[in-house]
């Protein structure tokens, strides 16, 4: 297009002619990703912004382009390597080098060209699933698991090829562990499929890893469970993945999940006991032991205890993870009625509701008394 009908550099980035070199990288990225060509398949208008976005970066990233820019105008930069309409030549050294890997990364799901084969490649990190009691999870245990893992070949030392001979240079990337290929307007670098990043290939694999460079195994680890820990909680033990090559191992995750407990249950760092008594224990009141993580406790029963009745023993939760202090124990009243009554037992109890009346039943009256409001 003529000069006269280019747009503002810094209008089509959106910035200000202020703007530092980092707010341009940034707003020229954001453009980059959005209109990119193989995002917009056949879509004229978001191709055309993306030329124009780039175009703008060419200059506005150069600090000479730029300064020439901002005195002359498009002028100033017609005739001196400015934007072209090619979309060659973004390797190491122009001012599209880093940018448009991290752009490649968005579109495509992988890193860009320019950037060679990596120095070595992190080991995966590992899970491992771990099954504790309520009490090994209320205060810490220390466990010993069996975990499999893959060490490095003691046959080839990792290598993968046979004792006595050498990997061959990938014949697909040549050694640099990417591959080129046109990607719309662009020449893409993706890791090679062949050697996986490697830049190498085992003709004659190592007759026990089978060329993998690694064996399999299993060792014994000691897993370190502190207190206060509950289902989902991870811990992470660093190095204890799988194993790297050329980088370093993986991290090995620790996923806790907490047996259920015929007594308690837990609620934040409370632990809930239900404990079921009669109801002339709850008439009269009683002092019964109550279990605890601690062992056992006596506790009193006031007289006219309801069913549901919660009581508070407090620090006999759970301990706090990582920090200080414990939560309670929370003592639920369960007031228990009894079945199966003889006839003794039943003329007993018609007799004190003949001679109870309303009185000794302070619930009942109120919530009659409510219906009655309410019916009113």
């Amino acid at each position: 297009m003529a000069n006269g009908e280019k747009r503002d550099y810094y209008e089509i980035l959106e910035v200000n002619r202020n703007a530092s070199e980092t707010e341009i990288k940034k707003a020229f990225r954001k453009q980059a990703v959005q209109h990119h060509p193989d995002k917009n398949p056949g879509d004229k208008v978001s191709e055309d912004k993306f030329k124009e976005a780039t175009e703008a970066y060419e200059v506005l990233s150069d600090p000479q382009k730029r300064a020439q820019y901002d005195q002359f105008g498009h002028s100033g930069v017609s005739g001196a390597g400015g934007f072209s309409g090619g979309f060659g030549g973004f390797g190491a050294g122009t001012p599209f080098g880093d940018i448009f890997g991290d752009i490649f990364g968005d579109i495509f799901g992988a890193n860009g060209g320019g950037r060679g084969r990596s120095q070595g490649r992190r080991g995966d990190d590992l899970l491992y699933n771990l099954e504790t009691s309520f009490e090994e999870a209320a205060f810490g245990v220390e466990k010993k698991i069996d975990v499999p893992f893959a060490k490095r070949c003691a046959t080839c030392n990792g290598s993968g090829s046979k004792p006595g001979t050498d990997p061959k240079v990938c014949p697909t990337c040549r050694g640099a562990g990417q591959v080129r290929y046109q990607q719309g307007f662009f020449s893409v670098s993706k890791t090679c499929g062949q050697c996986n990043g490697e830049g190498k290939v085992v003709d004659d694999p190592c007759p026990d890893c089978r060329g993998k460079g690694s064996t399999r195994d299993t060792k014994t680890l000691s897993v370190k469970v502190p207190g206060g820990v509950e289902t989902g909680t991870r811990l992470k033990m660093t190095g204890e993945g799988g194993l790297g090559k050329g980088g370093p191992n993986g991290d090995l995750y620790i996923a806790i999940s907490v047996k259920d407990h015929p007594l308690f249950q837990r609620e934040d760092n409370n632990v809930i006991c239900e404990i079921p008594i009669s109801f002339i224990q709850a008439s009269l009141g009683c002092e019964m032991e109550v279990p605890t993580l601690d062992g056992k406790v006596a506790m009193k029963i006031p007289e006219g205890t309801q069913s549901g009745k919660t009581y508070r023993l407090k620090g006999k939760g759970i301990p706090a993870l990582q920090g200080y202090g414990r939560g309670d124990q929370l003592v639920v009243v369960r007031v228990e009625t009894p079945s199966n009554l003889n006839k003794k037992q039943k003329e007993l109890l018609e007799e004190f509701a003949r001679i109870s009346g309303e009185d000794v039943h302070p619930m009942k009256k109120g919530f009659l008394d409510k219906v009655m409001d309410f019916l009113s």
